[in-house]
């Protein structure tokens, strides 16, 4: 069994999505928040999207309400989207938080994956990534030296690391997008002495192992729109404490500094279940 507690740090993502059908409320978002502090998570991250497949709650929006709630910890945008929220409001919106919250803001940005998203804008998709690589240029120049720390997101591909490397001081990789020999592949691939995160690690702590792949089959497939065979392929960490300690412990050796949870039900309880019974088992790097 494992026994020591890594040094990785670990965040928490807000939750935005109606996952069990009842609209998020300003209390849901702060007692959350809250409890993440209480509990010794590092950070607290908002996802980004216009349009989902179930209702979401705009993510720079709530990570805002939340600042008081969230103490000292750090706030982290996993990602902004500024090619479709446009680079000066994006710039504004940044800077609002990052001046607010004492500077605790780390600005995760991407160009996104949701056709969706730039249909509503009106914004070709396939000009995505020329837009995005000249948005984090206007970036740069609109917040200037005491602007947030611009991540880049990628989910290792050669091109996606080489736009990090040259454009990010940080690397933000996807829990659902990469595995542990993959992740270790694309930082070597990367280079460079970057800090890294896996966000998006959707979370469910149960010794049940058809409580577990329920949570894969009913709530997780239908969420993004992936076959359940594909997700069994991950390591996310869905399952049993020592299951769930395993898969970090996977990313540790692999080099990953940061994971930000997602809890798909039962959010307080989640969140408490992976600190507490999760992470002391979880090995060192």
């Amino acid at each position: 069994m494992l026994t020591s507690e890594s040094q990785m740090e670990y965040g928490a993502h807000l939750p935005l999505i109606e996952l069990d059908g009842a609209p998020r409320t300003l209390g849901d978002i702060c007692g959350y928040a809250r409890r993440a502090n209480e509990l010794g998570y590092r950070y607290l991250c908002a996802n980004d999207h216009l349009l989902f497949s179930r209702p979401w709650l705009d993510g720079p929006t709530a990570l805002a309400a939340a600042l008081e709630a969230s103490g000292d910890m750090m706030l982290a945008t996993t990602v902004a989207l500024p090619v479709i929220r446009g680079p000066a409001q994006t710039a504004k919106m940044l800077a609002a938080i990052h001046s607010l919250s004492g500077g605790r803001l780390v600005a995760g940005l991407g160009p996104g994956s949701s056709a969706r998203d730039y249909e509503a804008v009106g914004i070709p998709f396939e000009e995505r990534w020329r837009r995005f690589d000249e948005s984090v240029g206007s970036l740069r120049s609109l917040l200037g030296a005491d602007g947030p720390p611009l991540w880049i997101a990628s989910w290792g591909s050669t091109a996606g690391l080489r736009r990090v490397a040259r454009l990010g001081d940080g690397w933000l990789a996807s829990g659902y997008n990469t595995t542990p020999d993959r992740f270790a592949e694309s930082r070597a691939a990367l280079g460079t002495a970057l800090p890294n995160a896996l966000a998006t690690m959707w979370l469910y702590v149960t010794d049940s192992p058809a409580e577990a792949n329920r949570v894969l089959t009913d709530v997780l497939s239908p969420l993004v729109g992936r076959p359940v065979d594909q997700l069994r392929d991950l390591a996310l960490p869905i399952g049993s404490a020592e299951q769930c300690a395993e898969r970090i412990s996977a990313y540790a050796v692999a080099g990953a500094e940061r994971v930000f949870v997602w809890p798909l039900a039962d959010d307080l309880d989640q969140l408490a279940a992976f600190r507490e019974a999760v992470v002391p088992l979880v090995r060192e790097r």
